[in-house]
């Protein structure tokens, strides 16, 4: 944190005594942003042993579950931290080990909410992954998980929700009159790419960003603007007389923009799942005599495991593959050579101490000027053969 936040903290008092509540999906997460907390309450001459309040969801044998805070919140500020994509938990039922599933972790998160029995002064909740962020929009006679879920929320008392890159933002039109930030880590994400790779030329003739697809346009349309590189993109053409897996199959993807011969090539998108949009879009770039491709998703899932990915990095066609922290990644995922995380921890303990000062967060939340300098100074650097040293 700067000398300037630092100040601009310790001026304000803050709403409440701040609680962070990490459910079990997000033990990790949630002991790096309390570390990152503790850090600058130190530094600016506050006490606090630890904010994280003790919870779990234990379970009968028959499945049921209950929500146990092991502290008193009582007028406490507490942010509650929830990964439901974290498909690692498990829970006994009827003798057999069962995997929780985002259906699961959204049931914890309203038993947690339940045992605060609405003694908090405020509720928040930090859900990297919206849950049912995926069916965000009605066709034909279909449910609005999204949507809903928001409005039981907000009946439940949460004050405001914290999601990162939602794959619709739109949905918070569900809830106009509760607080909801979607957070794009731009920064965090360029900040990684610059110090993983020391040799990237970030100009019109030597990078170029491209979008996988129409629904991530505006991400790669933000990145081409502050780099001031081109944009190109691929649309799918769809077969929507047949349904797959839930999903209209793509038919091909055509490809839309300037070339990209012998440029260094940029996607990103909000969720690697299967893989096989990404790959294809690479396959197709290297057609055209991409050079580099790398690859950013906020979302690392990879349910269609990591096989594909390793043939697609040993043939040469993709090169790097970023993903953030937001989410579990498994073992594997983390051991590949490819394979680079993103931390974004210290990014959502500087939300949660601004939150709980009534700091404005406009500036963390629209980082242009930050990617300005860092752009900057990468060149400097580069041009100069140094490794990249810049604050977060």
């Amino acid at each position: 944190m700067t000398k300037e936040n630092e100040l601009a903290f310790s001026k304000k008092r803050q709403v409440a005594h701040l609680s962070v509540i990490a459910l079990q999906s997000a033990e990790e997460l949630g002991k790096s942003i309390n570390e990152h907390l503790l850090d600058w309450w130190g530094s600016g001459g506050f006490k606090s042993d630890n904010f994280l309040i003790k919870n779990e969801c234990p379970r009968f044998s028959s499945g049921d579950a209950k929500g146990i805070l092991r502290k008193s919140i009582r007028g406490d500020d507490i942010y509650i931290i929830v990964d439901v994509g974290n498909y690692s938990c498990t829970y006994n039922l009827f003798g057999e080990e069962n995997r929780m599933s985002p259906d699961d972790h959204y049931q914890d998160l309203k038993r947690i909410i339940q045992a605060a029995g609405g003694k908090a002064h405020r509720i928040n909740v930090i859900m990297p992954i919206l849950y049912g962020g995926r069916q965000h929009k009605r066709s034909y006679r279909e449910s609005l998980d999204c949507a809903v879920a928001l409005q039981e929320l907000e009946a439940m008392g949460v004050a405001n929700i914290i999601t990162f890159d939602a794959h619709d933002s739109r949905v918070c039109n569900a809830v106009p009159l509760m607080g909801f930030d979607n957070i794009i880590p731009s920064y965090q994400v360029l900040k990684s790419l610059f110090k993983r790779i020391k040799d990237l030329k970030i100009d019109k003739d030597s990078f170029m960003m491209i979008s996988p697809d129409e629904g991530a346009l505006h991400r790669n349309m933000y990145y081409a603007s502050v780099l001031g590189v081109e944009l190109g993109m691929f649309y799918k053409r769809r077969d929507y007389s047949k349904i797959l897996n839930g999903r209209n199959p793509i038919v091909a993807h055509e490809y839309l923009g300037n070339s990209v011969k012998g440029k260094d090539v940029f996607i990103c998108d909000d969720i690697i799942s299967s893989g096989e949009s990404m790959l294809e879009v690479a396959y197709e770039l290297k057609k055209r005599e991409a050079a580099r491709i790398i690859v950013y998703a906020t979302y690392p899932i990879f349910t269609g495991g990591l096989g594909v990915f390793d043939k697609a990095c040993r043939d040469g066609v993709i090169d790097y593959v970023f993903g953030t922290n937001l989410t579990y990644r498994t073992p594997e995922l983390l051991s590949r050579e490819w394979y680079f995380d993103v931390d974004i921890s210290k990014y959502i303990a500087y939300l949660i101490a601004a939150l709980n000062h009534d700091v404005s967060t406009g500036k963390v939340i629209d980082p242009h000027a930050k990617i300005r300098a860092l752009l900057k100074r990468y060149n400097k650097d580069a041009a100069n053969n140094l490794q990249l040293t810049i604050d977060d």
